[in-house]
């Protein structure tokens, strides 16, 4: 019997900043990279500055897997670019929070409804698509898709009634 393969694990999350091109903007943050080993800092750690952009290595993160949605992982995978989509929403202290990361691109586009909320999709890591992939194969299973077949429609549905059947009967 195999070992069962984890449904979470703990990531690294690097974000940019750069100043706004507008004096009234605020910083621009945008999500750049999942780490799958994370370096031993502390989160807000600026690892470098160059043109006036700064990466910061903006902490950690969780990324669950879900058995129910592993047809969605393989949407992931069939795409040009596997990737994860990684939700960061900034703060007025200048730094921000990772709100989630997820490699489910239905929630990664979901993720993108929250206003405010900078969500970008990732490179996926090699170990990390290895690790999605063991689950796919642990936990899929294929589902029939099943059309719905509609009722038919009732022609006297929205028929005029007559004088009889008004409220209060004749008069």
């Amino acid at each position: 019997m195999t070992a069962a393969v984890p449904d979470r694990i703990e990531v690294g999350v690097l974000v940019t900043r750069r100043r706004s091109a507008s004096e009234w903007g605020g910083d621009v943050w945008r999500p750049e990279a999942v780490l799958i080993e994370p370096p031993p800092l502390p989160a807000w750690t600026k690892l470098r500055e160059a043109e006036g952009v700064e990466l910061h290595f903006a902490g950690l993160a969780e990324l669950v897997l879900f058995p129910g949605e592993t047809g969605h992982y393989r949407d992931n995978f069939t795409s040009d670019r596997p990737s994860l989509w990684v939700a960061f929403r900034p703060s007025m202290d200048g730094r921000g929070e990772v709100v989630g990361v997820t490699a489910d691109p239905y929630e990664g586009e979901a993720m993108a409804d929250s206003i405010g909320d900078a969500v970008e999709p990732v490179p996926m890591p090699a170990a990390i698509k290895e690790w999605i992939e063991a689950f796919f194969a642990a936990n899929h299973v294929e589902r029939e898709f099943f059309k719905r077949r509609r009722d038919k429609a009732n022609p006297e549905a929205f028929g005029r009634k007559g004088p009889s059947d008004r409220r209060g009967g004749d008069r």
